[in-house]
């Protein structure tokens, strides 16, 4: 069962259902309760779901949000390998009334769920609401004796979610909702962010790029015979049957030009293009010490760097980093290269962009887990810092967590990888079989 699902909805509690099925009590969690069977229009019924219901609302905010973006769940007639159910006609504002009495007027609104058995009985589920900050101790408001002591509730009582339980709260967790009424629960957020990868450092792009374009136009400009017309831009000559006619001398020259109008351009796709196949990727990698971080949001900022989407070494094409003048055409009229193509991922955790001098990767992951790292990807986006000669680069960060108003920042020095020239680069990336 996954247990970062939001409770809601036939497909997550089927999923609970299954899971209720499959391993029965064994499933019981501080944010999963089974009964096999219960009469809602009893008192001791009734009596039960109250018990549950203010256990569960007694609960602190951060240690609920790590299951079940901080729900509960109470699942009624199921056990493993069988689901009974209850009989039907159990309406959710009829249970509401029956409930009040213990719960008191100012209880926060829970969830109804059911899933059909046969013609005469479903399974129930009661989702209680995730706490919140600020919110008071939920005391239970009416005494119950039942015939098994662990079902009774008394008048003034405050009860509070076990391991697997609902039982009288402590004195620790008394004060712990005390606290959690102040608004105050959430203690500072200590995070360890680690850079994977290497930052890169080249030198001479630019001078590399233009005197490729250079090249590529001195070839182009060679006076040839026309039957002697096999340059690399003459081979690029769009045909499907079998090579076409050299263009004309004044066709040439209108392609020259059209391509020196549009080459400050190329250059620079050709220089993203050239540098996201050449260069590694980076990662992030981020701990919490001691801290549950719900719906973090970081923003890792590289100072005087700037980031390329990054791309597999198959991916590289010569003729992406210097346009050709005469570009092959697709004959079967697709008019671009897959490769090209990013695709967003809805819910992608990992952003990134050039934000002037600096680079900003956002990550948004679901949580941070206490003590557990959580790691980017390293195939997302490579960086160069812009100055060559650089050997540390600066990193700043700032994380915010969903409904915490305290903002975290940090910052660290990353040094940089080795110089390389680009000439090097290129030649590694692009022709290393010659």
């Amino acid at each position: 069962m996954d247990a970062d699902i939001i409770p809601l909805g036939e497909r997550a509690l089927s999923s609970i259902l299954d899971h209720v099925l499959a391993v029965g009590d064994e499933a019981e969690t501080s944010y999963l309760e089974i009964k096999r069977s219960l009469d809602l229009t009893s008192t001791e019924g009734v009596a039960k779901v109250a018990k549950f219901l203010l256990g569960a609302a007694n609960r602190r905010p951060q240690d609920a949000a790590r299951y079940f973006k901080g729900y509960a769940v109470l699942v009624i007639g199921a056990q493993k390998d069988r689901a009974q159910g209850v009989p039907r006609g159990v309406e959710a504002h009829e249970l509401e009334d029956r409930l009040r009495p213990y719960l008191g007027a100012q209880f926060p609104a829970f969830e109804f769920g059911r899933i059909g058995v046969d013609e005469g009985r479903e399974v129930l589920f009661l989702i209680a609401q995730p706490p919140q900050d600020g919110q008071p101790i939920f005391p239970c408001h009416k005494s119950f004796q039942g015939a098994k002591r662990q079902d009774n509730v008394d008048d003034g009582a405050i009860y509070v979610r076990g391991a697997s339980n609902t039982r009288r709260a402590r004195a620790e967790e008394v004060l712990a909702l005390v606290q959690r009424a102040r608004g105050g629960g959430k203690s500072p957020i200590d995070l360890d962010v680690e850079i994977l990868g290497t930052i890169s450092r080249v030198e001479r792009v630019n001078e590399v790029l233009e005197r490729l374009y250079e090249f590529e136009e001195e070839e182009f400009s060679k006076p040839r015979e026309p039957a002697e017309d096999i340059s690399p831009s003459a081979l690029l000559v769009p045909t499907v049957f079998g090579r076409t006619q050299p263009p004309s001398p004044e066709e040439r020259a209108r392609r020259l030009e059209a391509w020196r109008g549009e080459k400050p351009a190329h250059i620079e796709q050709g220089r993203e293009h050239f540098l996201g196949v050449a260069l590694p990727g980076v990662g992030i990698r981020v701990v919490s010490r001691d801290r549950f971080v719900a719906k973090p949001h970081l923003i890792v900022t590289f100072h005087d760097c700037e980031s390329f989407d990054y791309r597999l070494a198959d991916d590289a094409d010569y003729s992406k980093v210097v346009e050709p003048i005469v570009r092959r055409q697709d004959p079967y009229g697709i008019g671009f290269d897959p490769s090209d193509l990013q695709i967003a991922t809805r819910g992608y955790p990992v952003g990134w962009s050039n934000h002037g001098n600096n680079v900003e990767v956002t990550l948004t992951p679901e949580s941070f887990r206490p003590n557990a790292p959580w790691t980017s990807d390293q195939d997302d986006y490579v960086l160069l810092a812009r100055d060559p000669q650089a050997d540390v680069v600066s990193v700043t960060w700032v994380l915010t967590e969903d409904g915490n108003d305290a903002v975290t920042r940090g910052e660290l020095k990353v040094s940089t990888g080795d110089l390389t020239d680009a000439a090097d680069l290129l030649k590694t990336a692009f022709f290393k079989d010659v």
